[in-house]
């Protein structure tokens, strides 16, 4: 014969665990399971780790007593909290930049101009990067041609020492060509994304304006 949901054995548990308990805690009953899936019936609350569920005399459920969270439950808290933290940043930092950008260009053509005039002092660079790197090819063949005239003679160290340098310089330009080819990409990119947003930061601040409402920042 059953006694409600917790059957003969479940409700002879319960009338142990108050039976043994003590006056002051004899209001108390825990119901716990532990690591082998039994579950218990106690006076005491379970170990904070596996939590459980606080009965009435009744053995009817008045409060859950939550488990303890885990280390990797912690890291995955703390985890999704710093994820949330950046993306909050993120969007602050989205909306400064935003606002400068309608405040230091009214129309598209102060974009333009800022931009032509950012590509230009790249380019320039570049350029002059390029004439170096031209010299140091001729400066490499000259090199190269005095150290084929001495044949089998070996290679003063003088000569050595500036065919070195040349060579460490011609790579380090051509590292610095390619960066600024880079850079270029990257300050193009750039003023073709600020100039999308600011026409949609200027189109949603005139619908904001036509509402009535001030837009969200």
């Amino acid at each position: 014969m059953q006694r409600g949901r917790f059957g003969t054995c479940g409700a002879i548990a319960i009338a142990t665990a108050f039976a043994c308990a003590s006056p002051a805690l004899a209001q108390k009953l825990y119901k716990w399971t532990d690591e082998n899936g039994k579950v218990h019936y106690t006076d005491k609350a379970p170990d904070p780790s596996r939590g459980g569920t606080q009965l009435d005399k009744q053995g009817r459920p008045v409060g859950r007593i939550e488990p303890a969270p885990t280390p990797e439950q912690v890291r995955a808290k703390e985890a999704e909290a710093e994820r949330k933290k950046a993306a909050a940043a993120e969007l602050e930092t989205l909306a400064r930049r935003d606002r400068a950008l309608l405040a230091s260009f009214t129309t598209e053509a102060e974009i333009d101009l800022a931009r032509a005039r950012a590509v230009a002092t790249v380019e320039s660079q570049i350029e002059s990067a390029q004439a170096y790197l031209a010299q140091l090819t001729k400066r490499k063949q000259d090199i190269d041609q005095r150290k084929a005239k001495l044949g089998d003679q070996p290679v003063p160290l003088p000569l050595e020492r500036e065919s070195e340098v040349a060579n460490s310089e011609y790579a380090k330009n051509s590292d610095l060509v390619a960066q600024k080819k880079r850079e270029l990409a990257a300050v193009t990119a750039r003023y073709d994304a600020d100039k999308q947003r600011w026409r949609d930061e200027r189109l949603a601040a005139l619908v904001a304006h036509k509402r009535g409402q001030p837009k969200p920042q």
